[in-house]
Formats: structure tokens, sequence, C-alpha cells
């Protein structure tokens, strides 16, 4: 799996961080790790385990501590610390720069940057931020779209009829997220968000119109840009051998990222709407989520012996 990089700029752009230092070619410079550490024990002459390409964080504790420390040994661990060459240091709750440590970061040509806000809130903020700009990612043609606060993923063959039904969830005001190309990220162990890629970002293609904005047709309320991913439809054409499940006992799911997702699949003929198919598989997927299976209620009424439900992958996305 690829690994992803952010640039400093963007991260100093988004995060309305104040610039102390930054060394000649700072656009090129790029942060590679999610996670974010406060140099306490590294100041304190522990330097095991340092990672330096974390984004390192000098709060309210860390500056005290610098300054109850004589001149020359404050010289020194700062000239340790800052010689690991980190790729990113951050002072946070808008505290003074430490005397001398604006020649070091020089020295070692370290970016050197501030924040007004108060550390934990910060880092909180920016571990988020990372989660999402560094997660593992793919891009698989389908159409992502939010019904009733359910993240659908609408899946099927080119043609069957994704973006149409979009069109028409969009009618009944649902949003769009992506039409065609849907950029997936894992930002958890639990979690995949779903967005469009910049470029056709609230396009939608109609076979026999083209392409249209749903922004400009639609107005704001009807996109959004990003959503996380609570469900799949796949779409297939209505095939009269098959068997298709009637009750909704047995699970399917698929695996995005490592990450197992409820699959519903519906079957496509004329004189389904479609649109009103989903909306329902959303509000059913809420309600299995809090607890209630219909399914499982209506054999318990019957008094009928539901046995194990058969729990299936119907495809495995690496």
């Amino acid at each position: 799996m690829s690994k992803y990089t952010v640039a400093l700029s963007k991260i100093i752009k988004d995060q309305s961080l104040e610039v102390l230092y930054l060394p000649d070619g700072a656009d090129g410079l790029l942060i590679v790790s999610q996670d974010v550490n406060r140099p306490g024990l590294m100041l304190a002459g522990y330097d095991d385990y340092f990672d330096r390409e974390r984004v390192q964080f000098l709060g309210l504790a860390e500056m005290g501590y610098l300054n109850s420390l004589d001149e020359d040994t404050k010289l020194e661990r700062m000239e340790k610390f800052i010689g690991t060459q980190p790729s990113a240091v951050i002072i946070t709750r808008g505290l003074e720069c430490p005397e001398n440590l604006m020649a070091i970061v020089a020295k070692y040509e370290v970016p050197l940057l501030r924040t007004e806000e108060s550390t934990s809130s910060f880092m909180a903020t920016l571990i988020s931020y990372l989660g999402v700009e560094l997660a593992p990612r793919i891009t698989r043609h389908g159409v992502l779209v939010e019904v009733s606060g359910e993240g659908v993923l609408i899946l099927g063959d080119s043609g069957v009829g994704k973006s149409e039904t979009a069109v028409e969830l969009i009618k009944r005001g649902h949003r769009l997220i992506a039409d065609d190309a849907v950029e997936i990220r894992r930002v958890s162990s639990r979690t995949l968000v779903g967005s469009a890629p910049d470029n056709i970002r609230h396009f939608i293609e109609l076979r026999g119109i083209g392409v249209v904005n749903a922004r400009n047709i639609f107005g704001m309320g009807a996109v959004k840009l990003t959503e996380k991913i609570d469900m799949v439809i796949q779409l297939e054409p209505w095939d009269s051998s098959k068997a298709y499940d009637r009750l909704g006992i047995d699970e399917e799911y698929m695996t995005i990222l490592d990450i197992r997702v409820p699959v519903t699949t519906v079957p496509v003929k004329p004189g389904r709407n479609l649109a009103i198919i989903i909306e329902i598989a959303a509000m059913n997927n809420r309600q299995k989520k809090l607890g209630y299976n219909a399914a499982h209620e209506l054999m318990q009424q019957l008094g009928m012996d539901e046995g194990e439900p058969k729990s299936r992958e119907i495809e495995v996305w690496h």
C-alpha cells in the first residue's frame, strides 16, 4: 500500500499557523507521519525511541522545564533536540520563542511554527487532520450519496443506472458526494470516508444528456464534500434464474481497505424505483446498527427458527 504525504505549506495554511522560521525550499517539505509528539523526554535527556518524522509540540510544560534549567544546560538540550532535525516544531498557546531557539532552528533548518491554541486541543486537531490527509486510499468506479444520514456507496456495471438513481435521490432531498469516481480513505480502524476527486467534484454524467453540475442545478444543499461509507448498494441487472434474498436474514459484506462494510444487492429491472429502494435500505441499515432487525422480529413472531445467519463476502478490495 502506498505511503502518502502532505505538504507542510498546506498544513500551515489549513491550520492558520504563524510562521516563525521556514528554511529555503520549504514548499517541498513533506509530513509523512500521522503521529505527533511532545518531546519532554528528549529535553530531559532520554532520546531512545524518538521519532524525528513526527511533528513536535512545545507547550507550557516543555517551556516551563526549559526555563527551569541553567542557560548552558538549556542551550545544550535545545541543540540536542533540534539537532535530530524533526519534521516541524510547533509552539502552542502563543508562547514566546525561547532565547537562542530561533538561531538553532535556522542552523539545522527545522521549521518553527506557532499557534494560539492550547497544546492538547491543537494536538487533537492536527492528529485528526493528518489522519485524513495521510490515510490509505483507493479510487473506485461508483457513486457516493448521503441518504438519511447514511453514507451509501452505489456500485454496479457501467450503464446500470447509478447516476440516474443519484439524481433521483438528490431530487428527494439527499446529497451527492461523488459520481463516477469515488476516492475512499481509511481514516481509522473502523471508518471509511469517501470524496470526489477535485477535478470532477459535483459533476454527474447522464447518458443522452451529458455532464451536468449538481450544485448549480439543485443548489448547495444538494452536495457535500465528504461522507463516511456506512453501506454498499450493489446494482445488477435482474436475473430471473437467481434466487434473491427476500427476508434479509443473511448478511453480505465487502472488505474495503481491510474494513468490512455491509452490502445490499438490488436487482434492476423496468418499473422498480431504485431511489425509494435505496432510501429504505439506508434507513434499515441504520435500524440494524441501533440493534433492531425487522427480519429477525418477523421470524420470532411467526415462531420460526431463523437459525444462524449466514455471512458472505461478495467481493474483496485491497
